[in-house]
């Protein structure tokens, strides 16, 4: 059944038992006109359609992949690194796997790879996380807007938990759980190769296709909202926004609002780039924008809606309180329980954002009782999330990535377990011994 369906209809049923249908009915309404989430996440993805649309995110793709033709011994980990590095622009794993999936497919197909390693390799690189290095990605406004309603509720000032922040806690994790899974997986794949066919390499050459030519500038445009996100934050601070141009400042929530319209600006001038990049695309830019828009409320913003539903009903039932008296008893079990939890969640749902904005919230408050900080807490819930969506067999992603190789997603699953688990691992230790 339809994943959002089963969170609001739960969330309902929770909060009937514990005798308080409203909170539950005040958590839909209110999600789903927050602009804390809608304005990143749908800009985000109207961005990203407009680079479909344009065709930039081709010229990325193919610029990216470029090294691989020439370097078949790292197809694989370089498969994977691609893909990680487009779903930072295209924050939709489901996208990211279509985008790369037609470019690298063929050269994995030449390179006689078999069908379950090209799935599992495409579903590692579009789902691990790459998106959560991009502060228009859902998890990171769940961590912000949760941190910071955390912070406000022992006083605390709420403004130093910013999306920027959120990356630079999650970046280290993030490469230190990508090199762990790529390199188990390449080591379990070290050996797979389908048998020699007669006139293979012609075979090959057809499958590659013809050269395609890389426009430098287009290749460019998916990454320009990131770097001016990235220099707009601190440390750098290399551009100086105004706040009165996106916000007013005599709004109470105006330190909330500046970051979120921050990053749909970021989008709005990718969109510009990216229509000036191609002149031909101007007409149907806007279209495309927000048909993107669009899309991200769809299948977005309502999952977000479904699951802020869910965890009111939790709450309601009394679980946030048992976890947060679990954890001042025990602190130390604070980051491996933000490890396993929103791991298992995913795997069962088949959603990381639904697992982020179901579980987080009840990690904030503890984290800052306990002297931890929250935003740590929120990169190994939101890379947890990540990895155990990436191997749900009922993943959207995994999904794609199955009938895009003619594989079974439950055979994909499998190849992409144990090298997620030792990530995940890897991440929990090394959240706990270097965290700030």
């Amino acid at each position: 059944m339809d994943i959002r369906l089963c969170l609001i209809v739960a969330g309902f049923l929770l909060a009937a038992v514990a005798g308080d249908v409203s909170a539950v009915l005040r958590a839909f309404l209110s999600t789903f006109a927050d602009e804390k989430f809608v304005v990143p996440i749908c800009s985000a993805m109207g961005f990203a359609y407009v680079l479909r649309f344009t065709g930039c995110d081709q010229h990325l793709v193919q610029l990216l992949v470029k090294p691989l033709r020439r370097c078949r011994s790292l197809l694989i980990p370089g498969t994977v690194a691609v893909g990680f590095l487009v779903n930072m622009p295209v924050v939709s794993q489901t996208s990211t796997a279509v985008t790369i999936g037609s470019v690298v497919i063929p050269v994995l197909q030449a390179a006689r790879v078999p069908p379950v390693t090209i799935g599992s390799a495409l579903l590692l690189g579009s789902s691990i996380g790459g998106e959560l290095l991009n502060q228009g990605a859902p998890e990171l406004r769940t961590t912000v807007t949760e941190s910071q309603k955390a912070a406000e509720s022992v006083k605390m000032d709420a403004a130093e938990f910013t999306g920027a922040q959120c990356v630079r806690r999650i970046l280290p994790l993030n490469l230190l759980g990508l090199v762990v899974a790529t390199a188990v997986f390449w080591w379990l794949s070290r050996r797979d190769r389908m048998p020699l066919e007669p006139d293979s390499e012609e075979g090959a050459s057809r499958a590659e296709g013809e050269p395609f030519r890389v426009n430098y500038l287009r290749a460019f445009v998916p990454l320009i909202p990131l770097i001016l996100l990235y220099a707009a934050a601190p440390p750098l601070e290399l551009i100086q926004v105004d706040r009165e141009w996106l916000v007013d400042p005599r709004r109470a929530d105006a330190a909330g609002l500046f970051g979120s319209r921050l990053v749909g600006t970021a989008m709005l001038i990718g969109v510009l780039a990216a229509a000036l990049a191609t002149p031909a695309c101007i007409p149907g830019s806007v279209r495309a924008f927000f048909e993107g828009a669009g899309y991200g409320f769809t299948h977005i913003i309502s999952l977000i809606v479904a699951a802020s539903c869910f965890g009111a009903g939790i709450k309601e039932i009394g679980v946030a309180d048992l976890l947060g008296e679990l954890l001042r008893l025990a602190p130390g079990l604070l980051l491996p329980l933000a490890g396993l939890l929103p791991l298992a969640f995913a795997v069962l749902c088949g959603s990381g954002m639904a697992a982020t904005q179901s579980l987080f919230g009840f990690f904030a408050g503890p984290a800052l009782a306990a002297g931890a900080d929250p935003l740590q807490v929120g990169a190994v819930v939101s890379l947890a999330a990540a990895a155990g969506r990436t191997m749900s067999p009922v993943s959207a992603v995994c999904l794609m990535c199955a009938e895009l190789t003619d594989t079974r997603p439950l055979q994909l699953a499998r190849r992409v377990a144990l090298p997620l688990l030792c990530s995940v691992i890897s991440i929990v230790i090394a959240a706990m011994i270097f965290g700030p």
